[in-house]
């Protein structure tokens, strides 16, 4: 199934698009909507991970897909998942009839995860059901699913291996953590032109090991950010991650709890590492030729998103 007028109206064919941003759920979506106030909607496309996708009482959930939208749409709620204002009745009347849900969804929320599962069931890929939504919300900015495949993070711990909400919403982020398993999804043709579109990528302060990690398991994605300038924000502060279990998920990989855990991570395409101006990390802590800048990465409110998004856009070759 393809929708030929929302592939216009949101990839376009001119390379008009300045931005790529590779986003998870909290932390990119906070910089995405400093950008949005820099660069107009039909300048940016985001690639969103996947990895926590889940299917709840017979619909798919994509909270970082959606958590994009929502923000380009400017409806996200607060708590950066689901929708503002929205209301909780069908989840708590399901609970009462003994239907425990593992996330908590609104109505309006769920709307949309039915009106994409319905698409799905019809014959549409993840990518034409994304695409239909962004068109619903009148968005000119392109938001793109890593993949079609549905390719769930998986989590092993010492309760056993688990899917990644489980991890974050049943269990707390408790159980130690051993393994990160991110499977390999194979590259849209809307991913790979974006990406052709772009020479220069940006990596959103999402979790590295389980909101970026997954699109960089997509198969040519580290291939294809070799061959651009790729600029990262750490979410990581002095040894601590701003949220989220990214410490347990990068010990798990080897990696320092750090700034210079995130830059190793990258380090076969990173060019630019922004920290925090509170980070302890140096210039000659950072592998091979990456760059370190500083910055306040901390984003409380629309301002301090605007000021960061102010330093990115000012690095950014003219020709991104």
């Amino acid at each position: 199934m393809t929708y030929p007028f929302i592939l216009e109206k949101l990839t376009g064919t001119s390379g008009g698009r300045t931005l790529l941003l590779l986003s998870g759920g909290t932390g990119s979506p906070k910089l995405l909507r400093g950008l949005l106030f820099y660069c107009s909607g039909a300048q940016v496309t985001v690639i969103a991970n996947t990895g926590d996708d889940i299917w709840i009482s017979g619909n798919l959930v994509c909270p970082d897909l959606d958590t994009v939208i929502y923000t380009a749409a400017g409806i996200v709620s607060e708590r950066w998942w689901g929708i503002n204002g929205d209301t909780f009745r069908t989840h708590e009347r399901l609970a009462s009839l003994g239907h425990k849900e593992a996330l908590i969804i609104g109505e309006l929320d769920r709307a949309i995860h039915i009106f994409r599962s319905d698409l799905l069931r019809r014959g549409a890929t993840l990518t034409d059901a994304t695409l239909a939504m962004c068109a619903s919300f009148e968005l000119s900015t392109a938001v793109l699913p890593m993949t079609d495949d549905f390719v769930p993070t998986m989590i092993v711990t010492d309760n056993g291996e688990m899917h990644i909400q489980d991890f974050l919403v049943r269990y707390q982020q408790a159980p130690n953590v051993s393994q990160v398993r991110c499977r390999t999804g194979k590259m849209t043709k809307e991913v790979q032109t974006a990406l052709n579109e772009h020479r220069s990528v940006v990596i959103g302060p999402s979790n590295p090991i389980s909101s970026i990690g997954p699109i960089l398991a997509v198969n040519g994605m580290q291939q294809a950010l070799k061959d651009r300038f790729v600029i990262a924000v750490s979410p990581i502060i002095r040894g601590e991650p701003i949220s989220g279990p990214a410490g347990k998920f990068m010990e798990s990989r080897g990696l320092p709890v750090s700034s210079l855990g995130v830059a190793e991570f990258y380090s076969d395409f990173l060019d630019v590492l922004i920290v925090d101006g509170r980070d302890d990390i140096s210039q000659s802590d950072l592998p091979g030729d990456i760059e370190l800048l500083r910055a306040d990465t901390i984003m409380y409110g629309v301002e301090q998103s605007k000021n960061l998004a102010t330093e990115i856009v000012r690095i950014l070759p003219s020709q991104s």
